[in-house]
């Protein structure tokens, strides 16, 4: 079956890059910004000419945004005359920098930078997994910044995993993983995605993560959430999504159990149903 033709031409965008740190720190980020078009909008306009949101992908650890849920979510934005943010943190995809010197804290600082310099008007935040910690911590800075040229309509987390350095990471790792750790400062973590290679987790990683946990308290920001879960991911159990929920506010935050969904939720099925609860935003 052939890509629709919108989504073909999301992949083929050549991407821009930005600068995010200073000094030794400092680091390339691609970024693919597709402006909104539409009866009435300016060309390279943001927003969108109907006033719906912008569309903000952020990605999980280890992947990139030319995976399918991001390809197929830029072209629902491009047919819908919405503009569409993505982008890869560094060490991942066309970015610059090595995987192992990324943190929660880093790729935090990129999607700050990312989100302030190239989104305008309401944006729906997409995070999957990683993302969807992401998401909420972004949605929080955005939150004590306080007016700005963006602002949120909305958050859809896909399989997320806030906390998961932790969580899902430390707490479950044997004495061995988390000695080796410890005195030499990484493991390899055998993968069952991408082309399979093991990748590492650092003590940074897991040490600099504590920065930033979530669950332990109430998680207010401020907008509509909707939640996707499969019942027989591997990565991020569905307690974890309860748990989330959990911390949540009770008002206008949806949580769909998909009973056959896996992880990636990257099915045609299962990208409908994320694409309904953009459009369910707004």
């Amino acid at each position: 079956m052939t890509e629709p033709t919108t989504q073909t031409a999301a992949a083929n965008q050549e991407p821009a890059f930005i600068e995010v740190g200073e000094g030794d720190h400092k680091r390339r980020i691609a970024v693919r910004a597709r402006a909104a078009r539409g009866p009435g909008s300016a060309s390279g306009a943001p927003g969108s000419a109907s006033g719906a949101p912008g569309l903000v992908w952020l990605g999980g650890f280890k992947s990139d945004m030319q995976g399918t849920k991001a390809l197929a979510l830029d072209a629902w934005a491009a047919e819908h005359g919405r503009s569409s943010v993505r982008f890869d943190y560094s060490g991942h995809g066309e970015s610059s920098g090595d995987f192992a010197d990324g943190t929660i804290g880093r790729w935090l600082e990129e999607s700050v930078a990312v989100f302030t310099q190239f989104c305008r008007g309401p944006q729906v935040l997409i995070g999957s997994s990683m993302g969807g910690w992401m998401a909420l911590l972004l949605a929080r800075e955005i939150a004590r910044r306080g007016e700005g040229q963006a602002s949120l309509a909305g958050l859809v987390l896909i399989a997320p995993a806030p906390d998961f350095t932790e969580e899902l990471m430390w707490k479950g790792f044997s004495p061995e993983i988390r000695a080796e750790i410890e005195t030499k400062g990484l493991w390899l973590r055998p993968s069952d995605y991408g082309d399979g290679s093991p990748y590492p987790i650092t003590r940074a990683l897991i040490e600099e993560g504590r920065n930033h946990l979530l669950l332990g308290s109430k998680i207010d920001v401020g907008c509509p959430v909707r939640i996707l879960q499969g019942a027989q991911d591997p990565d991020v159990p569905w307690k974890h999504a309860f748990a989330l929920v959990h911390r949540l506010p009770a008002e206008d935050v949806v949580l769909t159990m998909i009973q056959d969904g896996d992880h990636r939720l990257s099915r045609p099925q299962d990208i409908a149903r994320i694409i309904a609860a953009v459009a369910e935003i707004g």
